[in-house]
């Protein structure tokens, strides 16, 4: 039986879980593999075997389809369904027709082997699966260490940067002795630089916490129209140096008592959200005026959860069809000379979505842009 050349043979001891409620099959299989040089676990039914693989997960599993209690349709979709168990390829063994390996298939299962199994068929699919398995394991690999890397290095940046700003405030409070007029404003420049340097790390190291699952939000209710009050609070300056009305607009006084305006949020991930859209629009605005509006959204009417509607538009100059497509993609950026990394608008979509809500825009060249949040409101 050992025919096979070197380059099949498993790389390392691949663990296989076989599962079957008949004694004699369990001894046959695990005879074939074992002498293939797989680590072999038996279970002899679908309890046994979801508890053999919540203790450690295995390599592969071979799983009987008709067995007592829970059946292999079961055991699968259970295992699909953990999303704490890594990938494990699924090798359904079956007696039946064609409607139950499209059954298993659709539950969630790899493959299929028909009974009486062919010990060269089997062998076959085994290492197939296995292929799949380790090809998948370092992909994951891969994605891991990339976002360990990126993680570690936007923290080491960071450091850096924050002793510059430091040392440059120094310079600007005149700590260290008065500055010529030509380096004073030299060292603004700097200043300047450096913050926007400093941002967009903060910026990228959040990105990739939550596209890695790091990110933890903490939820608590919080009055939207307030939260965007401070924001605006805190962005009239940047508005009034470029002559710029910034405003916020709540309707009538009689729509604006009737507005709910409570949801359920991180504060300081909606806070960024809003700083980073309300900021934007300020920034690509030379004349005219930012209006950020708040209303129900009245285009989820048929749901049963109602949504506020978070519009921010402004006078700029507008944003091209082609650009609007990849708006929120990462590092995609525009073609404006002013286009910033293309992260900001990406990682306000990933807060928005992770707030159950969306976000969208709507622009044309020549007359501003809208960019429209909606989000659940408390009940």
């Amino acid at each position: 039986m050992k025919n096979h050349s070197s380059l099949t043979q498993p790389s390392k001891t691949d663990h296989i879980l076989v599962v079957d409620d008949s004694p004699d099959n369990l001894f046959l299989v695990q005879t074939i593999l074992e002498e293939e040089g797989y680590q072999i676990t038996l279970a002899e039914n679908g309890r046994s075997a979801l508890a053999e693989i919540e203790q450690g997960p295995p390599d592969l599993v071979l799983l009987d389809v008709m067995m007592p209690g829970m059946d292999g349709y079961e055991v699968t979709k259970r295992v699909r369904d953990n999303t704490k168990l890594p990938f494990i390829p699924i090798l359904l063994i079956t007696a039946h027709d064609h409607a139950s390996v499209v059954e298993g298939l659709d539950t969630g299962a790899d493959d299929f082997i028909r009974k009486p199994v062919q010990v060269d068929e089997l062998l076959a699919r085994v290492r197939s699966l296995l292929r799949l398995k380790h090809s998948v394991d370092e992909r994951d690999q891969i994605a891991r260490q990339r976002e360990d890397f990126v993680s570690w290095l936007t923290h080491d940046l960071r450091t850096p940067i924050v002793a510059a700003e430091r040392m440059l405030a120094l310079f600007q409070q005149g700590a260290l002795g008065e500055l010529a007029p030509g380096m004073q404003e030299a060292v603004v420049t700097m200043a300047r630089s450096n913050r926007n340097l400093l941002a967009m790390v903060n910026t990228l190291l959040e990105v990739y916490r939550y596209e890695a699952g790091r990110k933890t939000l903490t939820f608590s209710p919080i009055d939207l129209k307030q939260l965007l009050q401070e924001v605006i609070e805190e962005l009239t300056p940047l508005a009034g140096e470029k002559n710029l009305s910034l405003v916020l607009d709540v309707g009538d006084k009689d729509a604006h008592n009737k507005l709910n305006s409570k949801v359920v949020g991180d504060r300081l991930e909606l806070h960024r959200v809003f700083t980073n859209l309300i900021g934007n629009a300020i920034k690509f605005t030379d004349k005219g005026s930012v209006v950020v509006r708040m209303v129900p959204d009245t285009s989820t009417g048929d749901s049963d959860t109602p949504y506020l509607l978070i519009e921010v538009q402004d006078t700029g100059p507008g944003i091209p069809p082609e650009d609007q497509a990849v708006l929120f993609e990462r590092f995609r950026q525009g073609n404006h000379k002013r286009s910033g990394s293309g992260l900001g608008l990406h990682l306000s979509r990933r807060i928005v979505e992770a707030h159950q809500g969306a976000i969208e825009v709507k622009s044309e060249l020549g007359k501003g842009s809208l960019f429209r949040i909606s989000l659940p409101v408390q009940h």
